[in-house]
């Protein structure tokens, strides 16, 4: 059977569909408006009108939060493209998977000053996991599933695809290899084996441990969340998290001791000055949470597990660095722990515990009510 031959923007809709996007957020204005006439000539992705193009990414980031599925943001070139801006970078900081498709001037007129040109590779290449500008329709099937491929595999993160108003126009073959990759993002999800044994040493023999964890627990999804609720609990040991890492741990449980940074409780963070043994679970050490990084957790052997390569050892200097997805990593971790019948020290892990109680007696997080107060 032949290929089917499409326009630039029938193929941008039907990459969509095949992705099972349902839902797009946009903004139409004239470099976009071939994606929206195909837009409109089906009724399988539902369309969100926003009135600016930075509430179309924050609207996505918010959809992506919620479904566990890429937002998908559609707005036109120059004033389209740069107003996402702030969208995208809160985006790749909080790693949400985002797809921002952007309308381009036609591909004679880039480096001409046409109306509405902008750079937008260039201006959204700090704030974006990767982009594209698409020079030719038979390349467009191919981004398109790749750009998923990247947003969401690895750390996720926001990508945009730059796409010509002629291009949108041209017809092509719709194609698509049934092994999507990049080639040349490879995230590695599988952590050094040698790594987490040496990491689950230093956990065993911990008299003040702390567990930290972070966002990167609840993007690898509910196992990992498990895992972690599994192995903290096997240990007997503390845990505190970062704002984006919040629900992967019950906040009920006896060994949580509430959010950790400058928006934290005092047994958090006195905990995590004070622990030999830190065990940063898919965070990044974020200067909310670390402060003076002079004087964070100093006197601690600090694990840290990320997916994100270039995080280990970006803030802080760890002793044992891990990189791979949070839940093969502790997935690993147990099994090891596990299968050496690893016991903490029960009257180490005693007075540690003593110590927290103490600092949560000041209840720091309770206020006095006031009369006068209305």
């Amino acid at each position: 059977m032949a290929a089917q031959e499409l326009t630039g923007a029938e193929i941008v809709i039907k990459a969509l569909v095949d992705q099972g996007v349902d839902t797009i957020f946009g903004y139409p204005g004239g470099a976009v408006l071939p994606i929206y006439d195909a837009l409109f000539q089906q009724n399988k992705i539902r369309h969100i009108l926003v009135r600016h193009e930075q509430g179309a990414v924050h609207a996505a980031e918010g959809y992506a939060r919620s479904t566990g599925k890429p937002g998908v943001v559609l707005v036109t070139s120059g004033p389209g493209a740069t107003n996402a801006v702030t969208g995208l970078t809160d985006a790749l900081m909080d790693s949400i998977p985002i797809v921002c498709l952007t309308g381009q001037v036609a591909t004679h007129l880039i480096g001409s000053d046409a109306f509405q040109e902008a750079d937008t590779v260039g201006i959204t290449r700090h704030c974006t996991k990767h982009n594209w500008l698409v020079k030719s329709a038979p390349e467009l099937a191919r981004v398109m599933h790749e750009a998923f491929y990247v947003a969401t595999h690895g750390r996720p993160g926001p990508v945009v695809i730059d796409i010509p108003k002629d291009v949108q126009f041209q017809k092509a073959e719709y194609t698509v290899s049934p092994h999507i990759t990049h080639r040349t993002y490879r995230p590695k999800v599988k952590g050094d084996i040698e790594k987490i044994k040496e990491a689950v040493d230093l956990i065993a023999n911990a008299k003040k441990p702390m567990f930290y964890t972070g966002g990167g627990v609840i993007n690898s999804g509910t196992v990992a969340s498990q895992l972690l609720r599994e192995f903290v609990r096997l240990t007997g040991y503390p845990i505190t998290s970062t704002l984006m890492g919040l629900g992967a741990y019950p906040a009920s449980d006896k060994q949580w001791l509430g959010m950790l940074g400058m928006h934290g409780t005092y047994e958090a963070n006195n905990a995590m000055h004070d622990c030999d043994v830190l065990i940063n679970i898919g965070a990044r050490f974020d200067d909310r949470v670390t402060g003076r990084l002079d004087a964070f957790s100093p006197g601690s052997k600090k694990i840290h597990v990320d997916i994100d390569a270039s995080s280990i050892n970006k803030n802080v200097h760890v002793d044992v660095g891990i990189i791979g997805d949070c839940a093969h990593v502790l997935e690993d971790m147990l099994r090891i722990w596990k299968s050496k019948a690893r016991r903490p020290d029960k009257a180490a892990l005693a007075d540690w515990w003593k110590q927290i109680d103490l600092w949560r007696e000041r209840k720091s997080l309770a206020y006095k009510t006031n009369d006068e107060v209305i």
